[in-house]
């Protein structure tokens, strides 16, 4: 950006523009702050502002879909995420994770470390490390700021760059509040693909480090592959994702590392025990 605004500033100098192109208006000093203003918009926000923004979006996905009313479900899996965490490269977020009130299958993230499962996902597993590898999966996507950087990226396509610039900083009341309804429509559009086959990727591993048996993901979505693909509650987890199919052929280039940790525990009895409420 430093280098874009000088190549500007000395074009500007080195040729006569109003003469050049007609345009006895053209305000320089203008031009300019705009280019400064795309460099604030374009910054990487801090961690603060990243907290900020998902807990923005995450109220507005809980007025959409309640949290589901049994305190144990909700802590048990507080317990099983937040030790996930633990393991990941950014241990120190204020992680909270929580079980929607929701039939449809699906799992997501917010930025800044607040974690959802729908009931109906949930109610699908049958073992600790099958919801240790949904939530590792989920964890990565904060870790590497993938939800965070889609709506940075929307912000530019869809505002001004002062108004992103304002959005990112707290700023702007109203076009913060744009800059949360695009982060709120992104979950009906999915990330990239790179990103979701990353998630899967680092998921695994983090779910290894915390001592569960590394294939409890492949099994969730060997699940998934498995259910009928009309069946309503899977509609926006196969629009939002790449196909189960895909997702376990390119983990299946990890086979060697995942047989590595296969003898880690799965812990059936203990999910089972600790999500009655769900079932």
């Amino acid at each position: 950006m430093t280098r874009a605004v000088f190549l500007l500033a000395s074009f500007l100098l080195a040729v006569p523009v109003h003469a050049q192109f007609k345009l006895p208006d053209l305000n320089v000093n203008r031009l300019l702050d705009t280019a400064k203003n795309l460099g604030k918009a374009v910054r990487e926000p801090s961690e603060s502002e990243e907290i900020g923004i998902g807990n923005d979006v995450a109220a507005r996905i809980l007025g959409a879909a309640p949290l589901m009313a049994d305190a144990g479900t909700q802590q048990y899996v507080n317990r099983v995420g937040r030790w996930l965490a633990l393991q990941s490269e950014r241990p120190d977020l204020p992680w909270h994770f929580g079980v929607l009130e929701a039939p449809q299958v699906n799992a997501f993230a917010v930025p800044g470390g607040t974690i959802f499962i729908t009931r109906g996902l949930l109610a699908r597993m049958t073992s600790e490390a099958e919801l240790a590898g949904v939530l590792s999966h989920e964890i990565v996507h904060v870790v590497k700021k993938h939800h965070l950087k889609a709506i940075q990226k929307g912000a530019l396509a869809s505002l001004s760059a002062d108004a992103a610039g304002s959005a990112l900083n707290n700023v702007n009341a109203e076009a913060r509040a744009k800059l949360v309804s695009f982060g709120t429509e992104m979950y009906s559009r999915g990330l990239d693909k790179g990103d979701e086959f990353e998630a899967d990727r680092l998921g695994v591993v983090i779910a290894a480090r915390g001592g569960y048996d590394a294939y409890g993901l492949p099994a969730v979505l060997q699940t998934l592959q498995a259910m009928n693909a009309g069946d309503s509650a899977l509609a926006m987890m196969f629009k939002t994702h790449p196909a189960p199919g895909e997702r376990l052929d390119a983990l299946g280039r990890m086979q060697s590392m995942l047989d590595a940790y296969s003898a880690q525990p799965q812990l059936a009895e203990r999910f089972v025990a600790e999500t009655k409420a769900a079932r």
